[in-house]
């Protein structure tokens, strides 16, 4: 092995452990192998992702045309060019791990397409190949974990078999520094989804012993959808399940659209805040927070406005907001931890959206949160007793 190629394994090793971006690694490496002598014109990379919204990712670099990267939701279609594709072949753990194509002479242009438009681009020689991430290579593959990779010249000639080789080398090393960071994207997207991104950077940074806690200010923001003990006893199971998921879409989604953060789905209410920090601190996070509501009721007013004939009951829920301080950390049991907020502030915020039953406003807010944004959005609602709170509390409700 030449002195070039140890260089280009150690460059992948180090970068690898740097955290550099796989589109980075990609176009490095290639630009190495091209430095190296590997007449490159074109290489592809696809890996497999564990992501609520995507479930591949690729990237194409292009000696004249640089990098592309794509992802491919799980709502996108199987094109047609995608399954009579060589990466595609490749990925069947029954074919052979290896596709070559001496496109110069013909090979391949009349079972995959693709080489053949790739050959009437100048393109003379293609080669495709496969790495699972796990073991049994089968299951690996049907699951697309793990990396496939085509590299396509234009030298006269096509790879040699020295090229050939130096691509068999390096392939596995950038196949296992892919691994390296979709695992930790993973890790990543997995946090995020299901604790909220601060919550999940935080465990990942290392807060995970229980008892661990920060002492933050925060809009608390708890919202709880009407009728779901009822609807739930008598829906089928997949049509509340899809009601839940558009009162989500619309509560849950306004909180991230506005900057808050989701912390926990307890049945069909909604626990979230909107931490203040930064440029304006109490009264830019509550108006976020209001920002928020009123764009939840809007979607659900335009969701309720178009039901499915299976499920013809409006979508409704009562939200309470509050500000204050509260604990952000670990609790529960040194096996089974959840990372959430607790204290006075949190309980006070569920007590006021119980309240919206009582007094018939779909919004309320306490006198701290109020007293942050515009007076003339609220009606003051008189003082109420709060369950847990000895004296009464001023409420005041949106006006939407």
């Amino acid at each position: 092995m030449t002195d070039w190629v140890q260089e280009a394994s150690d460059w992948l090793v180090d970068e690898t452990l740097r955290g550099t971006r796989a589109d980075r690694l990609v176009r490095g490496l290639c630009e190495k192998m091209a430095e190296g002598g590997v007449p490159l014109v074109r290489v592809q990379i696809a890996c497999g992702l564990l992501h609520p919204l995507f479930k591949a990712f690729s990237i194409c670099w292009n000696r004249d045309e640089g990098l592309v990267r794509d992802r491919f939701a799980y709502s996108s279609p199987t094109s047609e060019a995608w399954l009579v594709s060589p990466l595609k072949a490749v990925l069947d753990p029954g074919e052979n791990p290896e596709i070559r194509a001496r496109l110069k002479l013909g090979e391949g242009i009349n079972q995959f397409p693709v080489l053949k438009e790739f050959k009437e681009r100048g393109y003379t020689d293609y080669y495709c190949t496969r790495k699972a991430f796990t073991w049994p290579e089968e299951t690996a593959l049907a699951n697309m974990d793990g990396c496939i990779a085509s590299f396509a010249t234009d030298a006269p000639d096509g790879f040699t078999d020295r090229c050939l080789a130096t691509i068999r080398r390096l392939f596995p090393r950038l196949a296992v520094a892919m691994k390296t960071l979709v695992r930790e994207g993973t890790a990543q997207n997995l946090a995020s989804t299901y604790l909220g991104s601060q919550a999940g950077e935080r465990v990942l940074n290392g807060r995970i012993r229980r008892g661990e806690y920060d002492k933050i200010q925060a809009v608390v923001w708890y919202s709880d959808m009407r009728q779901s003990t009822e609807l739930a006893d008598r829906m089928p199971p997949e049509l509340f399940i899809e009601r839940l998921n558009r009162y989500f879409e619309c509560t849950a989604g306004a909180v991230l659209d506005h900057g808050g953060e989701v912390l926990r789905f307890i049945g069909d209410a909604v626990l979230a805040i909107f931490p203040i920090n930064g440029p304006g601190g109490a009264e830019r996070a509550s108006r976020m927070a209001v920002a928020a509501a009123r764009d939840a009721f809007r979607h659900v007013e335009r969701i309720n406005a178009n039901l499915p004939k299976e499920d013809l009951v409006p979508i409704r829920f009562g939200l309470g907001l509050h500000v204050g301080d509260v604990m952000f950390g670990n609790i529960g049991v040194p096996e089974r931890l959840e990372f959430s907020v607790i204290g006075a502030c949190a309980n006070e915020t569920a007590r006021l959206e119980d309240l919206t039953k009582t007094l018939d406003r779909p919004v309320l807010a306490s006198d701290a949160f109020a007293n942050l944004v515009d007076n003339s959005d609220w009606d003051p609602m008189g003082s109420h007793r709060l369950r847990g709170v000895s004296e009464p509390q001023p409420i005041y409700a949106l006006v939407l």
